[in-house]
């Protein structure tokens, strides 16, 4: 397959944002960085963590992109660093307040790209990419796949809330333009397609010919089951499948507009059932 080809031409080089000796080594000589390395999680005791990852880390990739002459850089965001509205369309400009809401991805992701906008200051050339919900080939016991995992095996319920899905090919299509028509100094939502959750869950069961999920989940019900998790994640040191922030975003309406990226870029995004079956044919052991 060709992209295996592709796949194997890639020189590896291994290395940690928290470790300036292991950049330098991996950026002499390199004229283009895409940064898209951070920490996703939305249980509070990983706040520290990502503060250290996704805000430190990226101040220092990009103090050594400076002092190692990188004439361009891609940074990849999120749509929770900009200002997400319940229940209407937020673009670009829609602005990013802290409240007692806001989730501790949301803090360090907002925090980093204002690490960005330095750099632009010291003259860096830098782009940001504020991808939603990302689908494409990979784990499913990671990250937003893991919803196929839950689908795969029988989902029964699902929530009233909707958000944003784009294709992993997308987001890579459009930051090499972004960086190859030298856009700099803007930041781009990239939006593939704004979704209830429960019709995205529903096309992922049809596409793996499973049963739609048909019960909707009540609030008060999801707030008792996270409490619960919580409780006995204190005793057996584990990760609950729910947290406050998880279920307060599956009972939230979200939604994105990518008017800007189209018209700059002129991409055209894939369509959801293309994602699907790749993100399902591409599923890793």
């Amino acid at each position: 397959m060709q992209s295996q080809v592709l796949f194997n031409q890639i020189d590896w080089v291994e290395g940690d944002v928290t470790d300036l000796m292991s950049l330098e080594d991996a950026m002499h000589g390199i004229a283009i960085v895409y940064h898209c390395a951070a920490i996703v999680s939305f249980d509070g005791r990983d706040f520290k963590r990502m503060i250290k990852v996704n805000r430190e880390g990226t101040a220092n990739v990009l103090n050594v992109a400076l002092g190692s002459g990188v004439q361009q850089f891609c940074h990849v965001s999120s749509t929770a660093a900009i200002g997400g509205v319940n229940g209407s369309e937020s673009t670009e400009e829609t602005k990013w307040r802290k409240t007692t809401e806001t989730t501790g991805y949301s803090i360090t992701k907002y925090s980093s790209e204002k690490e960005v906008w330095r750099a632009a200051e010291e003259g860096l050339s830098c782009v940001i990419v504020n991808p939603c919900v990302i689908l494409g080939p990979g784990n499913w016991d990671e990250s937003s796949l893991t919803l196929f995992r839950s689908v795969d095996q029988g989902l029964p319920f699902y929530t009233p809330g909707s958000n944003a899905i784009v294709d992993a090919r997308d987001v890579a299509e459009i930051m090499v333009k972004l960086v190859e028509d030298r856009v700099q100094g803007e930041r781009f939502l990239c939006i593939g397609h704004n979704q209830s959750f429960r019709e995205l869950s529903s096309k992922i069961a049809l596409a793996m010919g499973k049963k739609p999920p048909r019960k909707a989940v009540s609030r008060w019900v999801a707030e008792l089951a996270w409490r619960v998790l919580w409780f006995f994640s204190l005793f057996n040191n584990g990760r609950p499948a729910l947290t406050k922030e998880t279920v307060r975003a599956a009972f939230s309406t979200l939604r994105y507009s990518n008017r800007n990226v189209c018209e700059c870029t002129g991409h055209q995004f894939r369509s959801l059932d293309d994602t699907l079956q790749n993100a399902i044919k591409g599923r890793l052991p």
